[in-house]
């Protein structure tokens, strides 16, 4: 994957206590659609035209995908940037806190199929890691890829990539959530 050409989008990774004070993460399953087609991610997507920054970016896209407004996010961290292997996108996530909601989520069926409420501390069993080796269309040669199982889909990629580094830091309790 050529460096320069990567597209800049970002994501919000974002963070809360369930009604249990069990410390959570909001994950989306995309629809069928697109190059992430049915693939677990966190709310986001390109950098637009009327984005000042990748924040605005991050905060947008959570809001047109999963409806937390941007004044209900307090930003704890930006992330360090991850690359696509594939896809072509540098991704500048970053972690907020958010409320959940007294009912159900509110998603954007036309982006998102559904969204999935991961506990931390399930997600950082070492009997939900998983790898397998995969063939991806755009490269020549099949590659190992690390996953977390999230009941029957795999949080794999640039997601893993970003969850990885930030488990062992929320299980620390490094911000106020």
């Amino acid at each position: 994957m050529n460096q320069s050409r990567l597209q800049d989008s970002a994501v919000l990774v974002p963070v809360y206590r369930n009604g249990y004070g069990r410390l959570n993460i909001l994950i989306v399953l995309r629809t069928n659609y697109g190059i992430h087609g049915g693939q677990l991610a966190f709310p986001g997507g390109k950098f637009g035209d009327g984005d000042a920054t990748m924040l605005d970016t991050a905060l947008r896209e959570t809001r047109e995908e999963v409806g937390i407004q941007e004044s209900s996010v307090q930003v704890l961290a930006q992330l360090p940037v991850v690359d696509t292997v594939t896809t072509g996108f540098r991704i500048y996530p970053f972690l907020g806190r958010v409320e959940r909601p007294d009912g159900d989520w509110w998603f954007e069926p036309r982006e998102v199929a559904q969204v999935i409420e991961v506990d931390v501390e399930d997600l950082a069993r070492p009997q939900v890691h998983g790898e397998s080796i995969e063939k991806f269309d755009l490269l020549p040669e099949p590659i190992r890829i690390s996953y977390y199982n999230v009941g029957p889909h795999r949080l794999w990629g640039a997601s893993y990539r970003i969850v990885t580094p930030l488990l062992p830091r929320l299980l620390a309790g490094e911000w106020d959530i």
